[in-house]
């Protein structure tokens, strides 16, 4: 359940969160354009680790040490992106583990500025309320995008342990990450996208020119996948 906030605590909240999104996106910006974008990526997860906490202060009741607590913490997508950043924090620097952070940020960032510009009563700003709305009309296509993302860094982070860039523990952490997210309630794209993936998939392997070995392969790959995602039950709650 969201706090009950003033409108000062309103405002202040959603200028930090603005301040902490901006800084965010202009720091991804000097990860793809810095010859040197380490310093720059670990800003980029810390920013979001940061943003999360905040979204989770402001949505969750106060702190209880009961299962009850734990559970209602798994389920807010802002405690999946915290662990998100948490799981990438000592992982080799690449650029598609913070794409999905930068489009929530770009999200989030517009969502923030309505509010501010709701609250302060700036109705004259409209070339900002512009921008403001091309976001949000893009936002199914961009959470989209992002359950995109979510999705192949899984086998990103597999490689990135061959590669001895990440830790062994990276994968099967980042697994847990997506059983959260497939499991979202609020979020439905990465349970969604999987689902498009799947078809997709499908209709390639039973295609009439697809060899039988390949076919046979993206079989099991489909059965073993399936197998990882949690049950219907988990999902409907």
């Amino acid at each position: 359940m969201m706090k009950s906030l003033g409108p000062f605590h309103t405002l202040i909240f959603n200028a930090l969160s603005l301040h902490v999104q901006f800084n965010l996106i202009i720091i991804v910006f000097k990860f793809i354009c810095y010859r040197n974008p380490t310093n720059a990526y670990y800003k980029v997860l810390m920013a979001n680790a940061a943003t999360s906490a905040l979204r989770l202060h402001q949505r969750m009741p106060p702190f209880k040490f009961s299962r009850d607590y734990l559970q209602k913490l798994l389920l807010e997508d802002s405690c999946h992106y915290l662990l998100y950043s948490l799981i990438f924090l000592y992982a080799y620097p690449v650029l598609l583990i913070i794409f999905p952070v930068t489009l929530f940020a770009v999200l989030h960032s517009a969502s923030y500025s309505l509010t501010l510009l709701d609250t302060l009563g700036q109705n004259s700003w409209w070339g900002a309320r512009l921008l403001i709305s091309l976001v949000e009309f893009q936002t199914r296509n961009i959470l989209r995008l992002a359950a995109f993302a979510e999705i192949f860094i899984m086998p990103l982070a597999i490689v990135l342990v061959f590669l001895g860039k990440a830790g062994i523990m990276t994968p099967l952490v980042y697994y847990q990450f997506l059983v959260l997210r497939y499991s979202s309630r609020r979020n439905p794209y990465t349970r969604n996208v999987f689902y498009e993936l799947r078809l997709v998939t499908e209709n390639f392997a039973n295609g009439t020119r697809t060899p039988a070995v390949v076919r046979k392969v993206l079989q099991v790959s489909i059965s073993f996948i399936s197998r990882l995602a949690p049950p219907m039950q988990q999902q409907q709650q």
